[in-house]
């Protein structure tokens, strides 16, 4: 889609790591007609830089489209992200992760109540354990961290997003390097696209 400012143009500014999720939303349908551009996937493990990033996408976008939705939650910005977006009058998806809007605020909850310590993958996650938490927390450097990072949790839930053998046995073996239980839990796409549809589809309608 042309940036040349179009009647009725939505544009959704999301994170790169659900940026397979909505592009299979946009393939079913229900984003069709909005335009996509997703911030580098590397600031899920730098939350101080996405309320920043969110801020420069906004700014430079704003002048081509009649309406801007984020596509991220706090997101570990500590507030810092929803007074960005309160100063432009822009809406993003609801909780405090990306966690709670792929699972739904409800199942999540329970999650959470059940188990606080809890650590939790999703789609995305598990394909880049290796690269985001080996790697990113220097734990392939530095074994002996990880006990200073994990030793609170008891459980890893991995939140499906997908049908996916191969994901499936890369998250049981992410839990069993880190000592935890493992859960599944098939999220589907069926909690963002209710989330997205509450905000974002209904401008569509």
């Amino acid at each position: 889609m042309s940036e040349a400012r179009a009647k009725d143009s939505t544009l959704v500014l999301a994170c790169g790591a659900i940026a397979r999720e909505l592009e299979a939303l946009r393939r079913a349908g229900p984003l069709a007609h909005v335009t996509l551009r997703c911030l580098d996937a590397a600031l899920h493990n730098r939350p101080e830089r996405i309320a920043p990033a969110v801020d420069e996408a906004i700014r430079k976008h704003e002048g081509n489209f009649n309406r801007i939705f984020v596509a991220y939650a706090d997101c570990g910005t500590g507030g810092e992200l929803d007074r960005v977006l309160d100063a432009h009058g822009v809406e993003r998806l609801p909780g405090a992760h990306c966690y709670e809007f792929l699972a739904g605020t409800e199942v999540f909850t329970a999650l959470a109540d059940e188990e606080p310590g809890t650590f939790y993958l999703t789609d995305f996650l598990v394909r880049h354990f290796d690269r985001l938490v080996r790697q990113g927390l220097g734990l392939d450097r530095h074994p002996e961290l990880m006990p200073v990072y994990f030793g609170n949790y008891r459980r890893l839930v991995y939140l499906a997003q997908t049908e996916d053998a191969a994901l499936d046995e890369a998250a049981r073996a992410a839990a069993e390097w880190m000592g935890l239980a493992f859960e599944r839990h098939a999220t589907g796409l069926g909690p963002l696209h209710d989330a997205l549809h509450t905000q974002v589809l209904r401008w569509q309608n």
